[in-house]
């Protein structure tokens, strides 16, 4: 049942499918590429992630960019909602958690999907909460421990969590401190506004009146899918005033070359006055607020949170130097420091023990 429901070979999605998040496309290739890369390097202290938390508001590109985690780095995928951990006999629940992380070993290496993670780990010791509900949130947490650890002298498979949810404040804090990585995603900003725009047009035919810097400016504040449904909405117009005041039997003889006209700026102007942003100023407010307590990304182009007691913040991505002026490769700095590492000389080695220098 694990194999047929859950389990995903390739998603079939490509970082390029996906517009802006930059920072959070090099976070996520550093927690997941390049243990595969470099795995002498990610030993020790220097161990892969063992859960990435992505939250942000609806519609900014979460599931697409774990979809595009398996597909870029090769791993099996598995998708797991609320639906397929639930059973209506005792003890069935916990056992298809344990074959889950078990099959993921098996497949090493993988990647667990947990999307609206804040539906099956919310808060223990509620009032509402139910027995299996609790047994079920302890088996994820021990099986995130690894506690079924590989044998001796065997390398330990690489299996990462990667959970999405619109409501951070609800998961559980035992859960919270088990996905290491917490990245936040947020809307998109102008540049990847633009991109998106691009992205969804680019087999729609558009008029020449259309100023695409002007639409950017005015869908500020608007998330991924919204634009989206701007973007759909808007090349469908056309078709919609070709079909006015037929018949169906009119509109079936009508050719494909009638329909097929460019969206206009009067389209793209009529959607965005029917379509608002799906995301509230409150809401982006308390995603910051969660951000400065327990996050450990803010947006791009935002300057630096302090934490409480005035410890101030340092961002994970420093170290790769994320920013406009970056290599093409995110991870150049990185790959640089495992390749100095690995050229240094050996130690000299250590002195024998006394007991073996009085012997000799």
């Amino acid at each position: 049942m694990v194999k047929r429901d859950i389990l995903q070979k390739s998603p079939n999605v490509r970082w390029t499918d996906i517009a802006g998040l930059r920072e959070a496309k090099a976070l996520l290739e550093e927690a997941v590429v390049l243990p595969l890369w470099m795995p002498d390097f990610f030993q020790g202290i220097r161990r892969p992630w063992k859960g990435v938390l992505m939250y942000g508001p609806p519609g900014t590109g979460k599931t697409l960019l774990a979809k595009a985690v398996a597909s870029e780095c090769g791993t099996t995928f598995f998708n797991v909602t609320a639906s397929m951990l639930t059973s209506k006999w005792r003890g069935d629940s916990e056992k298809i958690v344990r074959l889950l992380f078990e099959m993921a070993r098996f497949y090493a290496p993988s990647t667990i999907f947990i999307d609206e993670i804040d539906s099956i780990c919310s808060s223990r010791g509620e009032g509402s909460e139910h027995e299996a509900s609790r047994r079920v949130k302890s088996e994820i947490l021990m099986q995130m421990d690894g506690i079924a650890a590989a044998p001796a002298h065997t390398p330990p498979p690489i299996v990462m969590v990667l959970a999405a949810t619109n409501f951070p404040w609800l998961i559980d804090e035992a859960l919270r401190r088990r996905l290491e990585k917490r990245i936040y995603i947020p809307l998109p900003d102008a540049e990847s506004r633009l991109e998106l725009l691009k992205l969804n047009l680019k087999t729609i035919p558009v008029a020449d009146d259309v100023d695409m810097d002007e639409i950017t400016a005015r869908i500020a504040g608007y998330s991924g899918a919204d634009i989206t449904n701007i973007c759909r909405d808007a090349s469908m117009m056309s078709m919609r005033k070709r079909i006015r005041g037929l018949t169906p039997e009119q509109i079936r003889a009508l050719p494909k070359e009638a329909i097929e006209q460019p969206a206009t700026k009067e389209d793209f102007e009529a959607s965005i006055s029917k379509i608002s942003s799906s995301v509230s100023q409150q809401d982006l407010k308390r995603y910051e607020d969660w951000t400065t307590e327990f996050g450990k990304f803010w947006p791009a182009g935002g300057t630096p949170r302090r934490r409480p007691y005035g410890i101030p913040w340092r961002p994970v991505f420093s170290v790769m130097k994320v920013d406009s002026d970056s290599p093409a490769n995110p991870c150049h700095d990185v790959m640089l420091d495992y390749l100095n590492e690995i050229q240094r000389p050996p130690p000299p080695p250590p002195p024998p023990p006394k007991c073996l220098q009085i012997l000799s």
